[in-house]
């Protein structure tokens, strides 16, 4: 798992445990700008893999609003780094429509190439509520609590990420298989 984040690391080797052994490897990807997050980690992936030529994985993720027309999107650790929740509370001041999804993509490296798989969070901008978690957690509502009420046990159950890394597992488990 290549990041600088190291509690995401332990995150996919928990979810991966019996299956595959995960090494956390901390390398500088370069930051690549895209509208798809797909297409973002892609391009970590790419550059990951030139640096250490061996399988690995990168994810991106991205805060999708509704009415907002898709801002923050693949953008929203600089959004959120620049405005924070309340600059996105503030532009959704008298917006009905409070939907958003959050998207992660995990992109799988080896040397075939490069697969992408992707988990979606749909839920609602709310004040904000809770005190865990971290960066959107306490303005984003899924099934009637924010990311940020939910024990983190829950949250890595349910979140975009575990969706993602639930479909690579799917993946991977096949690969094996044949």
């Amino acid at each position: 798992m290549v990041t600088s984040n190291v509690n995401k690391a332990r995150e996919v080797a928990a979810s991966f445990a019996g299956v595959l052994e995960v090494e956390h490897v901390a390398i500088e990807c370069p930051e690549f700008r895209h509208v798809d997050v797909g297409e973002i980690a892609r391009g970590k992936a790419e550059y990951a893999y030139r640096v250490l030529a061996r399988p690995l994985i990168v994810d991106d993720t991205g805060l999708f609003i509704d009415a907002l027309k898709g801002f923050p999107g693949a953008c929203a650790a600089y959004v959120h780094d620049t405005i924070g929740n309340a600059g996105i509370l503030k532009l959704m001041e008298g917006v009905e429509d409070r939907s958003a999804h959050f998207e992660t993509a995990i992109a799988f490296a080896r040397e075939d190439g490069i697969r992408i798989f992707r988990g979606v969070l749909p839920g609602t901008i709310v004040a904000p509520r809770g005190e865990g978690g971290f960066g959107y957690d306490p303005i984003f509502s899924h099934g009637g609590q924010t990311l940020a009420q939910m024990p983190l046990a829950e949250k890595s159950l349910i979140s975009h990420r575990a969706r993602a890394l639930e479909a690579f597992r799917t993946w991977i488990e096949r690969e094996d298989a044949s």
